[in-house]
């Protein structure tokens, strides 16, 4: 069994920064590729970023390209999402999600099988 943990969410002024983390459980973490969503209150789960199970290749949503970066430390079974100049809108509960192989990055909800439990990101006007 899969157990994604994330954290490093909290409450942040508009133009500021946070990290998020997900540290996953397992030996398999470097050969799955995998992704950062978000959902705000009333709204669907929506595409944030992913990355491959190497690194190399990552993903962005448009509205938040230039502004967050997706990474991975395969030695610590972590994946991390730098947030920066924050806005209200980026305000949601962020999830973390394994994908089904090494390769997608992309945006579908279903080709992810493991998800955390999520964290809490509130941005302040």
């Amino acid at each position: 069994q899969v157990q994604l943990v994330e954290s490093g969410g909290g409450l942040v002024q508009a133009g500021g920064s946070l990290r998020l983390s997900c540290a996953a459980s397992g030996r398999t973490f470097s050969e799955y590729a995998m992704g950062w969503f978000r959902q705000a209150p009333g709204k669907e789960r929506e595409f944030v970023a992913a990355v491959n199970w190497s690194g190399h290749s990552t993903n962005y949503a448009d509205s938040v390209k230039g502004r967050f970066t997706i990474s991975r430390d395969n030695a610590k079974n972590t994946v991390y999402l730098q947030m920066n100049i924050l806005k209200p809108e980026d305000t949601a509960t962020y999830y973390c999600a394994r994908n089904s192989g090494p390769y997608y990055i992309g945006r579908a909800v279903a080709e992810y099988d493991y998800w955390g439990q999520g964290t809490q990101v509130t941005v302040s006007s």
